[in-house]
C-alpha cells in the first residue's frame, strides 16, 4: 500500500499496516473466568466491557500548547494501549483556559482541540483498549509552573506564573480568596455567575469528549482543585448556598454531576476522583465525609469512585513512610459501606506489583486498580503482570511476538 504525502500528513490514524491494529492484543482465549487471577477477569460497567482490571491513571505531562494535544500525547498514551491495559485515561483536561494547572495543560474547551484528541482515541481503540478522559478545573492551584520548571527544594520561590510570563495569575479563582500556600497567588472568590459559566463549560467539554469517542469519563474532584476546594471546610469559607454546611459544600459537585450524567451517554461509565481524606484532621475533608457523600453520588448515576487523597492543604500530614497501596483503605471503606454494592471503586497510589494489584481485587477492596508511575517505568506492566500471575495465554501485539519468550 502506498499513501500520498497528503494522506500521511493528515491528522488521522493511518490504515493497516501503518498502525498496529491488533484487535486481539491483551485478550485471553475462551476460558472459565473463575480460573483466572482476579486482576485479569473482565469487568462490565454499563455497556463497557474491560478485558482486565488494570487502568492507566490520568497523569499530567505538561506538554500541551494552548490546551492542544500533540504527537507526544499520541505516543505517550498509545504505548499503554499497546502494553495491554484495559483502559487508558487521558490526563486532567481543562474545561476552561483559567482552569489549567499550568500553561501547558491539556484542554477541551474549544472544538479545535478535538482533532488530535480524537486521533489518540482512535489509536487506543485500535489496540482493543478503552479510552477515558478526566475533565478538570484547577481552581486556586491554577497558573502555576510545571513541576520541571520549579526549583527543587525551594519553598520560598513563587510557583505561580504571572500574566507577563504567559500565565493568568489575575484570573485564578477558588471558592474563597485563600491561597493554597504562600508561594501561590491569592485567588478571587468565584462569583455565582462564574460558577454557572463553569458548569456550562464543563458540560460542553463533556459533549466534545462524547464526540471524540471516549468510552469513560471522570470528573476530577480531588487533589485541591476547584471541586475539591468547595468540598472542604479548610478551603471553602463562603457564606452563600455553596459554603458553610456539609450540604452546601457538596452542592456544586452534585449539581455538576447531575448535569454531566445527563450530557454523557447513559451507556457509558461515569467516575469521580475524590480526595477521600485531606490528612489535616477534622478541620478538613475526611473519610467520614466521603462515606456521607457516596449515597448521593450513587443516586445521581456515578459508577466508580476513584479513591485518592490529599492535595488540598499545604499543612497535610501524610503517613510516613508511605506504605504501598496506602490509599486502598479508602476504597475498602466504601466497599464495606451500605452503598458498597451499588458503586465500584478504583484505588490508586503506590500500586507497583502484580500480586499486590491482584490481591486488591481478590479481597474485594476495589473493582479496578489505577496505576500511574509504574506505567511510566514499564508501559507494558499488564504483560508482565500476566506472566507473573501465570496467565501465559494473554496475547501480545504481533509486532512484539519475538520478544515474548
Amino acid at each position: 500500500m502506498k499513501l500520498s504525502k497528503q494522506a500521511i500528513a493528515k491528522n488521522s490514524v493511518l490504515p493497516w499496516p501503518y498502525t498496529a491494529k491488533t484487535p486481539s492484543v491483551g485478550t485471553l482465549p475462551q476460558m472459565n473466568n473463575d480460573s483466572l487471577p482476579a486482576l485479569f477477569r473482565p469487568l462490565h460497567i454499563r455497556s463497557l466491557v474491560l478485558k482486565n482490571r488494570i487502568v492507566v491513571s490520568p497523569m499530567c505531562t505538561y506538554s500541551s500548547e494552548n490546551g492542544f494535544l500533540n504527537d507526544w500525547h499520541l505516543v505517550h498514551l498509545g504505548q499503554f494501549a499497546i502494553g495491554g491495559a484495559a483502559l487508558v485515561i487521558q490526563e486532567a483536561t481543562a474545561v476552561q483556559p483559567n482552569g489549567r494547572i499550568t500553561p501547558y495543560d491539556a484542554g477541551l474547551w474549544m472544538d479545535e482541540q478535538m482533532e488530535m484528541t480524537e486521533r489518540i482515541v482512535q489509536f487506543i481503540h485500535s489496540q482493543n483498549c478503552a479510552a477515558g478522559i478526566q475533565l478538570a478545573h484547577a481552581g486556586r492551584k491554577a497558573s502555576t509552573k510545571a513541576p520541571f520548571h520549579q526549583q527543587p527544594g525551594n519553598r520560598t520561590e513563587p510557583v505561580y506564573v504571572t500574566n507577563k510570563d504567559g500565565g493568568w495569575s489575575d484570573n485564578v479563582v477558588g471558592p474563597s480568596a485563600l491561597p493554597f500556600a504562600e508561594t501561590y497567588c491569592i485567588p478571587k472568590e468565584i462569583s455565582l455567575e462564574e460558577i454557572d459559566q463553569f458548569k456550562q463549560n464543563f458540560v460542553k467539554s463533556v459533549e466534545r469528549a462524547k464526540k471524540c469517542g471516549f468510552d469513560f469519563l471522570e470528573i476530577h474532584a480531588a487533589h485541591g482543585y476547584l471541586l475539591s476546594e468547595f468540598l472542604s471546610p479548610s478551603s471553602n469559607k463562603r457564606t452563600d448556598d455553596y459554603g458553610g454546611s456539609f450540604e452546601n459544600r457538596i452542592r456544586l459537585l452534585l449539581e455538576l454531576t447531575s448535569l454531566v450524567r445527563q450530557a454523557w451517554p447513559s451507556t457509558r461509565p461515569l467516575s469521580i476522583r475524590l480526595s477521600c481524606e485531606e490528612w489535616i484532621g477534622e478541620d478538613g475533608w475526611t473519610i467520614t465525609d466521603t462515606l456521607r457523600l457516596i449515597p448521593q453520588l450513587v443516586e445521581l448515576g456515578v459508577d466508580i469512585i476513584d479513591t485518592s487523597s490529599g492535595g488540598n492543604s499545604s499543612c497535610q500530614q501524610l503517613p510516613v513512610p508511605l506504605e504501598p497501596g496506602y490509599q486502598v483503605p479508602f476504597s475498602e471503606a466504601i466497599k464495606k459501606s451500605n452503598y458498597g454494592a451499588r458503586i465500584m471503586t478504583a484505588p490508586v497510589g503506590l500500586i507497583t506489583q502484580a500480586k499486590q494489584a491482584n490481591d486488591i481485587i481478590e479481597r474485594g477492596h476495589g473493582d479496578l486498580v489505577l496505576i500511574a508511575r509504574e506505567f511510566l517505568r514499564d508501559p507494558h506492566f499488564p504483560l508482565r503482570a500476566a506472566r507473573e500471575l501465570g496467565v501465559n495465554e494473554m496475547s501480545w501485539p504481533p509486532q512484539y511476538q519475538r520478544a515474548r519468550q
